[in-house]
């Protein structure tokens, strides 16, 4: 049987991504080389963490889009570390700051999060607890276009920081400005009419040494029937391909 094409494969990885399925994306051969296991945030449970850190072993991370980063007023963990009041009570922070990323010129990190109802917050069911409530609260935040101080109250009321789900906020711009793995893991959300937040994974190589070569992701994604996607393709999807 032929692979489906290009069109199809978008086609299908939507449909799956809006039923709560997971969904792989292969970022660029020019980028970081990884492919990420996607879910929506919304979905996430004990079993969904379980399966992003047995078979993906990277660093599990709750991608966001940047209209929530802005609702709740996120910082980007790069500004904070070299803020001049910050950097003057504590200079290793300007001694740590990031100026050699390889790969890009900026992080997408911003602060860590646990629920207040989880107890170490590392625990595969207190991590679904924090992923699915994030989700869960940003929708119904949205829905009701909460003000962005009762979001960041709402926020407060339900989680605290530092937590054990790191959060990487979205660029202004979205895929028009950076086509890094935030970008690419919010950009599946909304094709699938979600909210853009979502919980993935870097797949690494069994000794963890290394990404997962893109061939050996796309036999992973054919043995567990998950549709995987490329940076360009959605890149074309959103209008913005070649």
């Amino acid at each position: 049987m032929d692979a489906p094409s290009e069109p199809d494969q978008v086609a299908l990885a939507v449909d799956a991504f809006s039923k709560g399925k997971p969904v792989m994306v292969f970022d660029s051969s020019f980028r970081e080389s990884e492919t990420d296991l996607l879910w929506p945030a919304q979905y996430a449970s004990p079993e969904v963490i379980r399966k992003l850190r047995q078979d993906c072993g990277g660093l599990l991370f709750l991608a966001i889009g940047e209209e929530i980063g802005g609702m709740f007023d996120l910082p980007w963990l790069q500004d904070i570390h070299v803020h001049p009041t910050l950097t003057a009570l504590h200079p290793v922070l300007d001694l740590l700051k990031t100026n050699d990323l390889q790969y890009d010129t900026r992080s997408a990190f911003t602060l860590s999060i646990n629920h207040r109802e989880t107890y170490t917050g590392i625990t595969d069911r207190d991590r679904a607890l924090t992923t699915r409530r994030f989700g869960e609260l940003c929708d119904e935040l949205m829905r009701s276009n909460t003000t962005p101080e009762k979001a960041r109250i709402a926020l407060g009321k339900e989680f605290r920081t530092p937590g054990h789900i790191p959060v990487c906020r979205e660029a202004p711009g979205g895929l028009t400005s950076r086509q890094g793995h935030t970008e690419l893991a919010v950009s599946i959300a909304r094709l699938a009419g979600l909210r853009p937040c979502t919980i993935g994974a870097e797949m690494l190589q069994p000794d963890g040494d290394g990404a997962l070569p893109v061939e050996e992701a796309r036999i992973y994604a054919m043995r567990h029937s998950i549709p995987m996607l490329t940076g360009d393709d959605l890149l074309k999807a959103h209008g913005l391909g070649d």
